[in-house]
């Protein structure tokens, strides 16, 4: 049975789709077998894959087509997703009248949760409807954090919305930690955040930090992560050592 980690932050702007695509394209590399659900409306993941469709995860979330259906490949080997479109702009007004409205991710990735080794989510930049489906179907989060002094404002408003999905609707959701992005060590600012953050949350800050990289803002452009755009960059180099994190710390956690 996959393990299910939306790549959430409420907050635009913080790489949290780079996070999700690039992540997911190195852990299949490690040979893992990855979906990759974009609950995005913008389809950024989507698009950053390469990936065009006219049916994703809406039609999966109002049950007219099954999830295995709209699962589409992606140029990486054993990384597959199921991508947005259009539609799903207007699902968190359908949602609101429906039974269950909170639960309706879940029960569409229930049909494909034995099929892979894990199932990423890249979430909305908000803490609407369509995110707390994302928080209701994971097992853990995996929060991108900008390295600037907004920084814990929002990790903290976030972290509430957390509390409410557990104490409301599923109290064994985890949070699996937050990854520093945008990082330049060059800069006061960005060390001073770091030191923060790691004050504030010594057990949730993922050793592996995402650099200010050019080339990691080219790549969606081409339509390709990161590891097919320029796996010798920076950039690169920092996501696949947060793969290799990110797969100890799951492999520590397994009891």
């Amino acid at each position: 049975m996959a393990m299910i980690v939306s790549v959430v932050n409420q907050k635009g702007g913080v790489g949290k789709t780079t996070t999700a695509v690039n992540l997911a394209a190195y852990l299949a590399h490690h040979g893992k077998f990855v979906l990759l659900v974009d609950l995005d409306p913008q389809a950024n993941a989507s698009s950053g894959l390469g990936v065009t469709a006219e049916a994703g995860v809406y039609e999966a979330m109002m049950g007219v087509r099954s999830s295995k259906e709209l699962v589409v490949n992606t140029a990486h080997e054993g990384l597959r997703m199921i991508p947005s479109t259009i539609n799903l702009a207007g699902a968190p007004v359908e949602l609101v009248g429906l039974d269950r409205r909170e639960w309706k991710l879940h029960e569409a990735l229930l049909e494909v949760r034995n099929d892979y080794d894990y199932i990423l989510i890249d979430n909305p930049p908000s803490l609407g409807l369509l995110t707390i489906n994302g928080l209701v179907a994971s097992d853990a989060l995996l929060i991108p954090v900008q390295a600037e002094y907004y920084a814990l404002e929002g990790l903290s408003q976030l972290m509430q919305t957390v509390q409410l999905v557990r104490d409301g609707i599923k109290p064994e959701i985890d949070v699996m930690g937050a990854v520093i992005t945008m990082y330049d060590p060059r800069t006061t600012l960005s060390r001073d955040v770091l030191e923060e953050l790691y004050k504030h949350f010594p057990n949730r800050i993922f050793r592996s930090v995402i650099p200010r990289n050019v080339r990691l803002a080219e790549a969606p452009s081409a339509g390709k992560s990161i590891l097919h755009y320029d796996p010798s960059s920076k950039g690169a180099k920092a996501y696949e050592r947060l793969a290799r994190e990110f797969l100890l710390r799951e492999q520590e956690s397994t009891p």
